[in-house]
């Protein structure tokens, strides 16, 4: 059976009788080209790179045919594997690899399940493979052989006496070099090998997800990629040994992709888990295929007027096409894109003068003036033409072209130096009539927040003033409505003491009227005698007014009055007077 690759590597190999090519799915094969029997298939890359036929990589798988003694281990494991090598070297009248002792359970060498007896019989292999003991006895079977340990049966590489067993799980690659020095690559499966002249030799064990050596871009620093190369020494002479390359595992994340050359054709590498061993085949870049951007310096540019500017240019782009820019010959979009700026920008800026520039503060598409300027029409033209001359060379090199700006410039020479003294005449004059208009709107807005104050300061006070006069009002309301309240009340109580007085004296006299018995009459008059006695004192003499005495009196008493009433007025003439 064939030995299987992982679904996610591809591989390029290389024979000493042909090119040996193989990709994601398969095993290695020699090229049809060296008379081999083909391996019918292709590769076809998906996503944004191009999608074709590949004649860098067709599935390929290790023919046994080619290699003697080569069994690829297959669903039944090692021991399968070993039984079928066993089979071919009897076959061939060879040493059987497989030994015929059997195990017992009492004396000799332990062999745990799992593992795997390794004896040197006369310098050839035999394998135990059953678990158990095996005794040293009798004499004549190990005479000529020697108990050399044993071996894990899931161990990635075993090596005996010519036997050679590899084994890669997930993740693993095995670079392993023939007999006849061909390179090849297991993933994901393994074999078991006798050689009669030569050796197997396991050149490393790769982890294909995390490969050492990262690529980035120089000037982005977007990871490109991780690459490592798998070295093979060789003896050039008797006193030199040398180290080659027979291997390079890529590890290309999604979005980028990888460029192969051999001889003046290119070959577009998608994302994925790759290794080339073709050695006709080289690694031309890795490239990605997502947005960069950078500020870019140009080299001295001269104006109408011959002045020296340096320019620092913002570029955005997007490589879409990476077989266009590595058939230019160029490493990276930055280099293409850098000549064809300078270029560019160079037969733009010899049509503006100095003063032009001078008044930009940046050359964008954003800050262009309104027309008015006689330099507009210029400006204009690096907005527009610097745009459009810059995509359409940039797709020629299979790139995006997305923003272009210039985002600052250095004048230099002795006419910039006077042409600068009087731009920063001109510019501090400017500035100046600038700071006294801020100044002066700085004051009238000083005044206009002061009125806004007093405005609002007033505002407040009369609001105050009216709440203040509510509030007396509603006070001298309350005061009015109490007073009102209070006299009712005084009122209602006095009609109500006045009505229960006189209702008592009717009550009363009502009481006196029905007492019919004189005596008790009498009694009662002279019991109001005395009380009104009490009331005026004992000395107090009482008048009839009925009589003749209590009229004299009554005229007395108005004739001492009206003499009274005449002194005041006689008192008040002599006042007026």
């Amino acid at each position: 059976m064939p030995a299987t690759f992982d679904d996610n590597s591809t591989v390029i190999g290389e024979s000493s009788r042909g090119p040996l090519v193989a990709t994601k799915g398969g095993v290695a094969e020699e090229d049809p080209k060296a008379g081999l029997r083909p391996f019918p298939g292709e590769t076809r890359l998906k996503g944004k790179t191009v999608e074709r036929s590949s004649e860098f990589m067709q599935p390929m798988h290790v023919p046994e045919e080619g290699r003697p003694f080569f069994v690829s281990i297959g669903r039944g494991g090692v021991i399968a594997a070993l039984d079928d090598l066993d089979k071919q070297l009897n076959a061939a009248g060879l040493p059987r690899l497989m030994s015929k002792k059997n195990p017992t359970d009492w004396i000799g060498e332990e062999i745990a399940p799992g593992q795997l007896g390794l004896i040197n019989h006369g310098g050839t292999p035999k394998i135990l493979t059953r678990p158990g003991r095996y005794p040293p006895f009798p004499l004549r079977n190990w005479w000529a052989r020697s108990w050399c340990g044993t071996k894990g049966l899931s161990d990635t590489v075993i090596e005996f006496q010519g036997l050679t067993i590899v084994q890669v799980s997930q993740n693993q690659a095995a670079v392993v070099s023939d007999p006849q020095n061909q390179v090849f690559v297991v993933t994901n499966s393994g074999f078991v090998a006798y050689a009669i002249e030569g050796t197997y030799d396991v050149l490393s064990i790769v982890d294909q997800t995390h490969l050492p050596s990262i690529v980035k871009d120089k000037l982005t620093g977007v990871t490109l990629g991780w690459t490592h190369e798998v070295k093979m020494p060789s003896r050039v002479s008797s006193r030199e040994i040398k180290e080659y390359v027979v291997a390079t595992f890529l590890n290309i994340p999604a979005n980028n992709c990888a460029i192969l050359q051999r001889d003046d054709d290119l070959e577009l590498l998608g994302a994925g888990q790759s290794v080339i061993t073709n050695p006709s085949v080289t690694l031309r870049g890795l490239y990605t295929l997502g947005e960069n951007q950078v500020e870019m310096p140009t080299k001295d540019i001269f104006t109408r007027d011959q002045v020296p500017v340096s320019l620092t240019i913002y570029l955005k782009w997007q490589l879409t096409e990476p077989l266009k820019l590595a058939h230019h010959g160029y490493q990276t979009p930055y280099e293409a894109l850098r000549d064809k700026t300078q270029s560019i920008l160079t037969q733009i800026v010899a049509h503006l003068d100095y003063s032009s520039m001078v008044k930009q503060r940046s050359l964008g598409p954003d800050n262009m003036d309104d027309g008015s300027d006689p330099s507009s029409p210029f400006l204009d033209a690096l907005r527009t033409r610097a745009m459009d001359d810059m995509h359409e060379a940039a797709l020629e090199y299979g790139i995006v072209l997305k923003d272009l700006a210039v985002i600052d410039r250095q004048f230099k020479g002795e006419i910039a130096s006077t042409m600068d003294k009087l731009t920063t005449r001109a510019l501090q004059a400017q500035v100046e009539a600038a700071n006294v208009d801020r100044e002066n709107s700085n004051k009238v807005k000083q005044e206009e927040g002061a009125l806004a104050v007093t405005q609002i300061k007033a505002q407040q006070a009369n609001t105050q003033a009216d709440a203040e006069a509510y509030r007396v009002i509603a006070a001298a309301k309350a005061q009015a409505q109490r007073i009102k309240i209070e006299a009712e009340a005084q009122a209602q109580a006095t009609r109500m003491q006045a009505e229960a007085e006189a209702e008592a004296i009717q009550t009363k006299a009502k009481a006196d009227a029905l007492v019919v018995d004189q005596f008790a009459r009498e009694m009662e008059f002279r019991r109001l005698e005395v009380a009104r006695i009490k009331a005026y004192g004992s000395k107090t003499v009482f008048v009839p007014t009925d009589s003749a005495g209590s009229q004299m009196g009554s005229a007395l008493a108005l004739g001492m009055a009206a003499s009274m009433g005449a002194a005041e007025s006689q008192n008040g003439s002599a006042v007026r007077r």
